[in-house]
């Protein structure tokens, strides 16, 4: 049962908001998480959309949206809308006129509504609708964040547009009849069953600099109750900085020290103001009120140390801004999510995953048959109920060439980079050996070795330089520090 928020417009006004009652989806931990659905019948309503965002109709949809903002730039655009004040039901002045015509252009509320100076329901359904399109809580008042996606040119809007419909395209033929989605800009979390989104799921997604990775892959095991192994790189930019301020923060968090040798220690035989800790395995203890991975994670291969799970932490998937991992991805309502990735593997219902977290037994399942999973990097699109969404550019991909749904490269491992420096020192060696030669064909004959030796340096001059490539750094398995 979820409990529900239903939001209905007419004709670009409020006519009501009302909360139905049912029991909240995730009453375990006594935080509310409940799924938002709006009524589709009204004109400007934005629709929780049963589309997947890897479709035809999606690509067909983001065509049509891109013929909108064409014709929308031929009319003019629109203008800013200026800032300094909240604007909110009651506002008065020029301000609001001039939001008015900026929702008018972009087809949130219609133009008989006129653009007097009064902001009245007429223009809070219009912002919440805005809102909705751009992924932001809908509050019907003109935050500073709201303000700056009203601000964002239309030109701007119709590249994105064009940029991402390029991606849509590369990735929605041969996709299978039951996959996973994230978005990691929308940071939300789709799974799909034969064309149609089952599931929905608010995500926490990685932040600019620890960035979730675009990839494809398979979600092959759930792990029940697990432990959290500190990775090196959050005991680097984390831990150790937590445990200078305050000495008692591996107690607090259930957090336990052990040797190479698997001998438990006392947080004091650490020194904290060096790397000392970086020698030593940090676990924290399984427990869904303070570990960091919840009471379940999901684990899919790749070559980046990163995975999907539960947190205790669910305020996150009330905000706006939900880029807060080291590159990890957290799942609201993860038992839905969970249940429907072993709805085809025998004996494990919703009774029997619910049993199994509150017995905080320890337990792995395989999932069968794996499940296809696609993380992709999506910023604007067009929905078949006419809503075109658009997201921020988070991990600014939206600039320069864009070929199709790029892919992270893979980070480079200890041994490749041992390979690469052996291949390296043998070709310095076969360098230095060819050097030798020039030198001693060079006494015989100068004026053909400089000419040979103007060539390679006119030639090295001429190469383009290689372009830097998306860099993520490696994580052993586990999120930031929460």
């Amino acid at each position: 049962m979820f409990r529900t928020t239903t939001i209905r417009f007419a004709a670009g006004g409020l006519l009501a908001l009302s909360l139905s009652g049912g029991a909240l989806a995730d009453s375990y931990d006594g935080q509310a998480e409940w799924a938002q659905r709006y009524d589709a019948a009204e004109k400007l309503t934005v629709s929780r959309s049963t589309t997947p965002l890897l479709s035809e109709q999606t690509v067909a949809a983001t065509e049509q949206a891109i013929e909108q903002y064409r014709q929308i730039l031929a009319n003019g655009g629109w203008q800013p809308v200026p800032g300094g004040l909240q604007l909110a039901v009651g506002s008065n002045g020029p301000a609001v006129s001039a939001l008015r015509r900026r929702l008018i252009a972009s087809g949130d509320i219609g133009s008989e509504t006129g653009t007097n100076p009064v902001f009245d329901s007429y223009v809070e359904a219009a912002v919440r609708r805005f809102q909705a399109r751009h992924g932001f809580n809908e509050t019907g008042v003109v935050t500073p964040q709201t303000l700056a996606a009203l601000n964002v040119p239309a030109e701007e809007r119709l590249r994105q547009l064009e940029i991402n419909l390029i991606r849509l395209k590369s990735v929605v033929h041969d996709l299978s009849n039951r996959m996973v989605v994230a978005n990691i800009p929308a940071a939300q979390v789709e799974t799909i069953e034969n064309g149609q989104v089952i599931t929905h799921h608010i995500a926490g997604v990685g932040k600019i600099d620890r960035q979730s990775p675009i990839m494809q892959t398979k979600a092959i095991e759930i792990n029940f109750n697990p432990f959290w192994t500190v990775p090196a790189s959050v005991i680097r930019k984390d831990l150790i900085p937590k445990m200078q301020a305050d000495q008692n923060y591996l107690r607090d968090n259930h957090i336990r020290v052990y040797d190479k040798e698997n001998q438990e220690l006392q947080p004091e035989q650490i020194n904290w103001n060096s790397l000392d800790a970086l020698n030593y395995r940090f676990r924290q203890d399984t427990g869904g009120d303070f570990n960091s991975l919840g009471v379940v994670r999901i684990n899919i291969n790749n070559a980046y140390g990163v995975y999907m799970h539960d947190t205790p932490a669910k305020g996150v998937f009330g905000d706006d801004f939900r880029f807060v991992s080291s590159g990890c991805i957290r799942l609201q309502n993860v038992r839905d999510y969970v249940a429907w990735l072993l709805k085809e593997t025998p004996g494990w219902d919703r009774d029997h995953i619910d049993e199994v977290i509150r017995s905080g037994e320890r337990l792995d399942v395989k999932i069968v048959p794996p499940v296809p999973v696609h993380w992709v990097y999506v910023t604007a699109w067009g929905s078949p109920d006419g809503a075109t969404q658009f997201r921020d550019d988070i991990y600014h991909k939206d600039t320069g060439d864009v070929v199709g749904m790029e892919t992270t490269p893979p980070p480079v491992q200890p041994h490749a980079k041992h390979e690469a420096k052996g291949k390296a020192g043998a070709m310095a060696g076969k360098a230095k050996t060819a050097a030798k030669d020039a030198k001693s064909k060079t006494s015989a004959q100068p004026a053909k070795a400089k000419t040979a030796a103007q060539k390679p340096q006119a030639d090295q001059a001429a190469a383009p330089k290689p372009s830097k490539a998306a860099h993520v750094s490696r994580r052993d398995d586990e999120p930031t520090w929460r």
